[in-house]
């Protein structure tokens, strides 16, 4: 009988299903549903329903849970003994908001999202209500943010008073899917976890306690809508008699808290000791670490989330990333080989041309109502060539400028998601970071997933483990890839990201300490 162990990753786009062999030390299956494709009838397009409404963002809850039914049904078929899982746990979407009635219905058919900007207004009142930014950051140690998930509830409770009134439960993504691991309407635990739930921006993850303040400002009975609360670092229930019976499961397999996809990330990342920073670079891009206190952003900008170890982890969010990168593909028919090639023709800096890519709303700065800036561009300078480079310096160098207030002095970056196979991406981000970068080979949050299942099991079991050691024979670092910051282009682009920086202030209505025109023309000389 094998110890293995199974991780589940529920996405923005698809669903997927990790198992490892623990004393093998390798992974033994992987599968994945994509939504767009595998499960048409929803009608996402990045598995997000498609709609006219600005700003909205939603998904539909049973199109997460169809897409593990369908996982688990190959499971059965494949070699994999799926009765040997001791343990599972759940990586979910962060911020994502579900409702549900004491008989365990949706009482609002769609999932707020993540990327979902529709909530500007909610977060506003909020905020004035608790006595601005200052007041806010006292109560919950973040900013409002339409991202989180206190702005979608009040937004519910303000626009749907009735769907509101009917709710018992508001889970985030991952707490909806161990709901429905642990038996659904069939006795399901209706629970939450510190790092996910700290990204609801209700709870304060330094001190520990929820905030009435602004519970209050959304509805009196809202405290008594939020499940208890439970640590990261433990199991929640077994896995549902349905379930056993319908794949094949081991009526003792356990179902672990679980967290948001950045928690699990940095597990899979070996993110789990002080001085590594992992960065994201998908749908959007994050960048995270370690850190054994809790650090509050004065400016509400770095996220102050709990990880999944009782720690915390400071992360950065920007909403704007591959999407800039994956237009310009587009536009000019370009392979992502064909994308280094062109960038390869231009230097670093781009000879002073800038660009601010806040084509959606934007997280990080806060910008809801966002648009793109193009600076330093004469009027021939919008060729293919130019273009490439100011997208992958623009994306890069927002998300340093938000980086840079991180806590953190890193000693390596590692790299999850499809443009850390970019040698372009890889290098810019070393020379601008001024930091040794390198990828990592696997699947990134279902792997933390996976392995953090078997810590808790491990622990529930009587086998005190540190999470480090069970982590690191499953870490493949891609040396051949690793980038080291290359001098003269350090030098660039420490002048660039101070003329980004005051373009990104000036352009949100902010002064600056530098002049973006006097420092362009001091660049160039």
């Amino acid at each position: 009988m094998s110890n293995l162990f199974a991780g589940i990753d529920s996405s923005t786009q698809s669903t997927k299903l990790l198992v490892v062999d623990l004393d093998a030390a390798k992974v033994v299956w992987v599968d994945a549903v994509n939504y767009d494709n595998d499960l048409p009838h929803y009608n996402t397009k990045n598995g997000v329903r498609q709609t006219d409404q600005v700003g909205v963002s939603e998904s539909d809850p049973n199109m997460w849970i169809e897409a593990l039914e369908v996982l688990f049904a190959r499971l059965k078929k494949s070699e994999v003994p799926q009765q040997d899982i001791k343990a599972i746990s759940v990586s979910g979407q962060q911020h994502g908001l579900v409702t549900l009635d004491a008989e365990g219905n949706l009482t609002r058919s769609m999932s707020k999202l993540w990327n979902d900007f529709s909530t500007q207004e909610e977060c506003d009142l909020m905020t004035e209500a608790v006595g601005g930014m200052d007041g806010m950051i006292k109560e919950v140690g973040n900013s409002q943010r339409t991202g989180y998930t206190a702005a979608k509830i009040c937004h519910m409770a303000r626009h749907e008073p009735e769907a509101f009134k009917k709710t018992v439960t508001c889970f985030l993504v991952h707490n909806f899917v161990n709901w429905y691991l642990t038996g659904g309407k069939d006795g399901g635990v209706r629970v939450i976890e510190p790092g996910d739930t700290s990204g609801m921006a209700l709870w304060n993850p330094k001190s520990g306690e929820w905030s009435e303040k602004v519970m209050n400002t959304i509805s009196p009975d809202l405290k008594d809508k939020i499940p208890p609360l439970k640590p990261s670092e433990t199991s929640v229930g077994t896995i549902g008699k349905q379930l056993v019976e319908k794949y094949g499961f081991d009526p003792a397999c356990v179902i672990d808290a679980g967290t948001g996809d950045n928690m699990y990330g940095a597990v899979g990342t070996g993110n789990v000791v002080p001085g590594i920073v992992t960065i994201s670079l998908g749908t959007s891009g994050t960048a995270y670490t370690f850190l054994e206190e809790a650090y509050i952003d004065p400016r509400g900008e770095i996220a102050a989330f709990c990880d999944s170890t009782g720690h915390h982890l400071p992360l950065l969010c920007v909403s704007n990333l591959a999407n800039g990168y994956n237009e310009v593909l587009t536009q000019f028919k370009l392979s992502h080989a064909d994308f280094v090639q062109v960038v390869n023709k231009t230097s670093a800096g781009n000879d002073g041309r800038f660009l601010i890519p806040w084509y959606m709303g934007e997280r990080t700065p806060d910008v809801p109502h966002a648009a793109a800036v193009y600076f330093g561009f004469a009027l021939n300078d919008f060729t293919k060539e130019r273009l490439c480079r100011a997208v992958l310096e623009g994306h890069i160098l927002n998300l340093y400028d938000g980086y840079k207030n991180m806590p953190v002095d890193a000693t390596e970056i590692r790299l999850t998601g499809g443009l850390s196979q970019s040698e372009a991406w890889r290098q810019t981000i070393a020379d601008v970071f001024e930091t040794e970068v390198v990828p990592v080979e696997g699947e990134g949050a279902a792997l933390g997933a996976a392995l953090h299942a078997a810590w808790v099991w491990k622990k529930e079991n009587g086998e005190s483990v540190a999470l480090k050691d069970i982590v690191d024979p499953f870490i493949v670092l891609l040396e051949d890839k690793r980038c080291r910051p290359i001098p003269e282009n350090v030098a660039v682009y420490r002048q660039a990201k101070e003329i980004f920086s005051s373009l990104s202030q000036r352009v949100r209505g902010f002064a600056s300490d530098s002049d973006p025109f006097a420092g362009r023309v001091k660049m160039l000389s």
